[in-house]
């Protein structure tokens, strides 16, 4: 196997229990683009792919009936999404005025970089880390 095969994150995959809530956050709260938007008729889903600043893809789901998942950062599986942040203080402020709460800010001890945690609209753990350049 060559070195360097795997190039980083193309995309994220998040069903959600509420569509244009969730919708709503991604795209109001987060700031991610709309890139494209479909219903699909025969799923009674929409897909909903987002692009984050650096590239990154979401791509938002909607499915009827979807089971409840563990979502606290100690579950098993995926532990959460950590979302690179330039100006630490500004996204913080952005979140709370956006009615979105805030844990408390962490500092990681091995690199000095803040960090903290909030939700998306179904419980899934958001990470915002300090991006110090």
């Amino acid at each position: 196997m060559a070195d360097n095969i795997f190039g980083g994150v193309h995309h994220i995959a998040i069903i959600c229990s509420d569509y244009e809530k969730s919708k709503r956050f991604y795209v109001d709260v987060l700031k991610s683009e709309i890139v494209t938007e479909i219903y699909r008729e025969e799923r009674k889903s929409f897909k909903l792919n987002l692009r984050l600043v650096d590239g990154v893809e979401i791509e938002l789901f909607s499915f009827p009936e979807s089971p409840a998942r563990p979502s606290y950062p100690e579950a098993c599986g995926l532990r959460h999404l950590a979302l690179k942040v330039g100006d630490f203080v500004a996204a913080i402020n952005w979140m709370t005025s956006n009615n979105v709460f805030v844990e408390d800010v962490r500092v990681d001890e091995l690199t000095g970089a803040r960090f903290t945690f909030l939700a998306d609209p179904d419980g899934l753990p958001i990470e915002l880390y300090e991006h110090l350049v």
